[in-house]
């Protein structure tokens, strides 16, 4: 996919049949406010006015926080960070568990999956931070859309004989119509997103300018399935193939999901996760940016007594609230619970924003495949090792499947590599299962044969649900208060949070400390490799 989550068979599909190049945008949209180059002088505050509060320790305010590093990094910018969070641990929907709670084994990812090459700031992290990148796809597997009854698409496999019939097949089944613009479309999303990275970028003041700037707006405004229908493009592909791609990624159907968040679930240029877990790009930012950690503390109050006195942000670790310049909050605003008062001028009205919410399963199993027969196949025949799942059966009146993907992730390893072996010495696997209802031990015992090792279960609120809408919450709640999770409703992955923090900082530092994240553009650069924020 575009930016992060799982990889689906129609996102790789539509990599593969016809693959094109993705070409690095040299003109940005003209109508949102340029960042042009800057120079200030250093400028120093008192103790109680230098701070800001970042609350959230995930993708969102990590970054937050590197942006702002960043910035006293190139300007000399007297500010002090502190970054709160009520989880023990940072990368909030980023974390890994470790399989028998064994250390010493290789940990597994348990909410943001991977990556993808064109988002460019985790691609850049990756680099700078020298993280060893671990590719996702393997191209001897094999994919397999179930709908609750059959497989109604299958491909994949080792050997080229093998990929190829399977793509020929889905090429007969679906036209080439439909894989064609469905790739068009992606590609166009993708090159106008591009320009967010440009060397002469632009601020956005909100969501809704933002995308009808980059004409997203009959996009967002429709759902998957409507706006595909609308190209001409087959149904069946739509609900089968796309589905399967928003039903992993999201956790929802082309007829919920607008548009163009089912067109970032397809967009899948070598997906990649970072052995040992993607939070350590977290942690790495905060440690960059020098900024304050407070894990395990929950922040319970944001508030002011009036427009020129500093904000007073009150958590479980301190009986006294401390005094901000500005608050910057990296969390979805209503899960919170935080009371927000500001008497003299009333904070913006963030509309409710429910989740998905969804069970992750995590296992180990010793048998090499699910279940032949659950899937109405003949004893022999081996069970794709990745399952994504379509509602199109349901919407035919046949049963609606009993997860939304199974995937064989990877097997079971010591972190020097050596294979895992269980009491009876035989090799496992990891298996990942998401479902919107809990997945039981007679379930799995079931699936895998009664060879089922280690469990781990998760209920996460995993996702917005991201209905068509022209409608985003305030990314400025009040003066010196704003809100990175805004663009959630438009995107929501682990790169556009960094993209929608790094425009905040850069506003917050313009309105509050008369600087900014970059000094001056590096306007000799690569446009195909320059990455606003940190080339500059």
């Amino acid at each position: 996919m575009f930016f992060t989550g799982a990889l689906s068979a129609a996102a790789y599909l539509v990599l593969v049949v016809g693959a094109q190049n993705f070409e690095y945008p040299q003109e940005a949209p003209s109508d949102l406010e340029v960042q042009t180059p800057i120079f200030f002088t250093p400028i120093n505050y008192t103790s109680a006015t230098n701070r800001v509060a970042i609350i959230g320790a995930g993708a969102a305010g990590s970054s937050a926080a590197f942006w702002i590093g960043k910035a006293k990094e190139r300007y000399g910018v007297d500010v002090e960070i502190d970054v709160y969070d009520r989880n023990p641990y940072v990368g909030g929907r980023s974390t890994v568990v470790q399989p028998y709670d064994m250390p010493e084994l290789e940990p597994v990812e348990l909410g943001g999956s991977v990556f993808v090459e064109v988002n460019k700031n985790l691609w850049r992290a990756v680099d700078e931070f020298g993280f060893e990148r671990i590719p996702f796809e393997n191209a001897s597997d094999v994919v397999g859309i179930w709908d609750g009854q059959e497989f109604v698409a299958m491909y994949g496999g080792p050997g080229w004989y093998s990929g190829w019939l399977g793509k020929a097949k889905l090429l007969w089944k679906y036209g080439y119509h439909a894989i064609s613009k469905t790739q068009s479309l992606v590609k166009e999303i993708s090159e106008t997103i591009l320009t967010l990275y440009a060397p002469v970028t632009h601020r956005f003041k909100s969501i809704s300018e933002l995308a009808s700037n980059l004409n997203w707006d009959a996009i967002a405004s429709h759902t998957t399935a409507d706006y595909l229908d609308s190209q001409g493009v087959n149904p069946s592909w739509t609900r089968e193939m796309v589905e399967a791609a928003t039903r992993i990624n999201y956790g929802q159907n082309v007829d919920d999901i607008h548009a163009l968040e089912g067109f970032v679930s397809l967009a899948a240029a070598r997906p990649s996760s970072i052995k040992g877990g993607n939070f350590q790009i977290f942690e790495q930012f905060l440690a960059q940016s020098k900024a304050s950690l407070h894990l395990n503390t929950t922040v319970s109050a944001v508030s002011r007594t009036s427009l020129s006195d500093p904000w007073l942000v009150k958590t479980t670790g301190s009986e006294d609230p401390k005094e901000y310049r500005a608050v910057i909050l990296a969390a979805p605003y209503h899960q919170s619970n935080i009371i927000f008062s500001s008497p003299e001028l009333p904070i913006a009205r963030v509309p409710k924003q429910p989740y998905a919410h969804l069970h992750v399963t995590i296992l180990s199993t010793s048998s090499r495949y699910a279940n032949s027969i659950y899937f109405n196949l003949s004893p022999v025949t081996p069970v794709p090792e990745m399952v994504l799942t379509t509602y199109n059966g349901a919407r035919k009146g046949g049963p609606a499947p009993e997860f939304n993907s199974l995937s064989y992730l990877t097997q079971l390893r010591y972190k020097n590599g050596t294979a895992y072996l269980n009491a009876q010495g035989n090799p496992e696997w990891i298996v990942k299962v998401f479902s919107y209802a809990p997945i039981s031990d007679d379930w799995l015992s079931h699936m895998f044969g009664g060879k089922v090792g280690w469990v781990l279960r998760k209920e996460w609120d995993a996702y917005p649900v991201l209905p068509p809408t022209t409608e985003f919450p305030p990314i400025k709640l009040a003066d010196g208060l704003y809100y990175v999770n805004a663009f959630e409703p438009l995107i929501s992955t682990m790169e556009t949070e960094t993209i929608a923090s790094r425009n905040i900082v850069d506003i917050m530092l313009r309105e509050h400390f008369r600087s900014g994240i970059c000094r001056t553009h590096t306007l000799g650069a690569s446009l195909e490799n320059f990455v606003y924020g940190w080339d500059c």
